[in-house]
């Protein structure tokens, strides 16, 4: 079976790879953009990575990753001139769909959680076969042809540009950091300056700093194992905190933070750029006012349910 979950795991990062080399293809094709050269050889690098990253060395990974910064650093990748949509056909098709437009996000959801919940292909799979069910259902559902998929598809990739790439960095950080230590170090620290016992207080801090942590690095997933370990374990787990609890409503305290940083780029980065907003804090400013909120319900819920 596990060969079976490799198999199909290859595949889909192969048709990410392919989605991303459109994306280079299509930018190399764009004349106005003056750093065309530079952003075709950041898709087409992704594109090497996520379809041939198994076979190819590590060494020669790391060094693509490294250009990729190299020509981020000077500004040599740029979105450039994307395909306008026909604002008549996309309000007529919104008219015509109208709430069913929401059925292939839903299918995604659904299917990803059915094939994760009630099969051994596991939760990685199930969003790749959710994703391809909702394709297929989109395109029925908007009678489109295969020349529209392949437009509108290169054009949201590109539209992503060089934050396509962060949400993996950052999770890779997350690992260098518990690898290296970072999570005792700041134990050590924070031993020093709080004193443990204080069940509010350990709450407090250690919830913070999972948002905090979070709004440096984007992730809550690469915060939550060296907050955890740093501090949830020791001020709150180890004072008698329920694990199940504490671990879960740490990671939620960690997703406050998500909601405040443009270095989460899936959720605050990528729907400037969709939508093309003009303020580029546009979604954090109106998601601030609920992260804060609901940071203090999370440390409330924490303080009464884990004790």
């Amino acid at each position: 079976m596990q060969s079976t979950i490799n198999l199909l795991l290859e595949i889909f990062y192969a048709l990410i790879g392919l989605f991303m080399a459109m994306a280079g293809i299509e930018t190399l094709r764009d004349k106005s953009n003056k750093a065309r050269i530079g952003t075709f050889t950041f898709w087409i690098f992704l594109a090497v990575i996520f379809a041939f990253g198994n076979l190819i060395p590590n060494y020669i990974t790391g060094l693509m990753i490294f250009i990729i910064g190299v020509l981020a650093l000077f500004k040599q990748i740029q979105v450039g001139k994307l395909p306008k949509i026909n604002e008549k056909t996309a309000k007529e098709g919104a008219k015509r769909l109208g709430a069913k437009v929401f059925l292939p996000s839903i299918v995604l959801a659904l299917v990803s959680i059915l094939v994760a919940e009630f099969t051994p292909l596991g939760g990685q799979v199930g969003i790749g076969i959710g994703a391809m069910c909702a394709l297929i259902l989109a395109v029925f559902l908007t009678r489109t042809n295969e020349k529209q998929v392949y437009t509108d598809s290169q054009r949201m990739v590109r539209s992503v540009g060089a934050a396509g790439v962060l949400p993996q960095l950052l999770a890779m950080l997350g690992v260098v950091f518990t690898t290296c230590g970072v999570g005792k170090l700041t134990a050590d620290m924070f031993s020093h300056i709080f004193p443990t016992g204080n069940h509010l207080l350990g709450v407090v801090l250690y919830c913070v700093s999972m948002a905090l942590f979070t709004y440096i690095m984007g992730n809550a997933f690469a915060a939550f194992a060296v907050i955890t370990a740093a501090i949830g374990i020791p001020f709150v787990i180890a004072q008698g905190g329920n694990p199940a609890v504490v671990a879960a409503i740490g990671m939620t305290s960690g997703y406050c933070g998500t909601l405040l940083t443009p270095m989460a780029a899936n959720f605050n980065t990528l729907p400037v750029a969709l939508l093309e907003m003009k303020d580029q804090m546009g979604v954090i400013k109106q998601q601030a006012p609920i992260a804060i909120i609901l940071l203090i319900v999370q440390i409330g819920l924490m303080y009464f349910l884990a004790f």
